[in-house]
């Protein structure tokens, strides 16, 4: 089975700016994340703040507009919490939805799992959005999602705003220029020395390389590596990659198609990004349970 994901930062929402001044950018989402396949058939949300409100009134709206049901909000401390929605007669039902531990990260966390046929354990899906604000704060979080993404077994996909760099240093550098200077200090390294006029900073990779340490593979590099198509490395924001897909070791024979989503212009401050799963071409060789 070929399934489609969406993968986006809604910012504010999509419902107010920054300043929280209504601004109703909804529609061109919706219109972002209706023309990025055929059939899209898992949408995973950043910033969805206050689709909670009014009986869950923008969630509705959202599950209408993209002829998709969803899964109970995540908890959050921030308001800024993530969605999940899913194709029901693609997906089915699903048959587990776990937010335990989900506060611990700032923005929230909650783990969704399917069956699928052929496979031996749950497929797994876990919308992300590590906090900006610390990377050690961040680093933390980042070994919660792992570990949490892993609670229904070995098959699993992580995908949001990582806020971070990604983790090879083979990677291009982030616009340096480009980054406010709250985001130069928590998603770049602290120099050990006096920081002089035009020292060159270091990108903060710890967080990204804790999910390579706990088996996790971030899909655009992992195609990058085969195809040397430098378009997969293009940034999802200003100045990073810091929109970042990532599926378990076992996945990631089986991803392809992953491209960013920029239009229509507008819809957010970030990109987004849509990438395929061959369920068939996961590798059920090991399939451990979590205890």
């Amino acid at each position: 089975m070929q399934l489609t994901i969406v993968v986006q930062n809604l910012g504010h929402g999509g419902l107010k700016n920054g300043d929280g001044e209504p601004d109703d950018r909804w529609p061109l989402l919706a219109e972002r994340i209706n023309g990025a396949a055929d059939r899209v058939d898992v949408v995973m949300l950043c910033e969805a703040v206050d689709w909670h409100l009014y009986g869950h009134k923008q969630l509705a709206r959202a599950m209408r507009d993209l002829d998709l049901d969803a899964v109970p909000l995540a908890p959050s401390r921030s308001g800024y919490g993530t969605a999940l929605l899913y194709r029901r007669e693609v997906l089915g039902r699903w048959s587990r939805h776990n937010p335990d531990f989900g506060t611990e990260a700032l923005h929230g966390l909650a783990v969704s799992s399917f069956d699928i046929e052929g496979l031996p354990a749950p497929l797994s899906f876990l919308p992300v959005h590590f906090t900006p604000f610390s990377a050690e704060g961040a680093l933390i979080e980042a070994n919660y999602v792992a570990t949490r993404g892993y609670r229904y077994g070995p098959f699993a996909i992580l995908a949001g705003d990582c806020n971070y760099a990604p983790a090879s240093s083979r990677h291009p550098l982030p616009d340096f220029a480009e980054m406010r200077p709250y985001n130069l200090g928590s998603r770049t390294l602290l120099q050990e020395d006096d920081i002089v006029p035009g020292h060159k900073p270091e990108p903060d990779r710890r967080v990204t390389r804790k999910l390579v340490q706990n088996g996790y593979v971030d899909v655009a590099w992992h195609l990058y590596e085969k195809t040397k198509d430098e378009a997969l490395l293009a940034p999802t924001g200003t100045d990073d990659r810091i929109d970042q897909a990532w599926v378990s070791g076992p996945l990631a024979g089986g991803v392809s198609g992953y491209r960013l989503l920029d239009q229509p212009a507008g819809a957010s401050d970030h990109h987004g990004l849509v990438f395929t799963l061959d369920t068939e071409a996961i590798d059920t060789a090991s399939p451990w349970a979590y205890r």
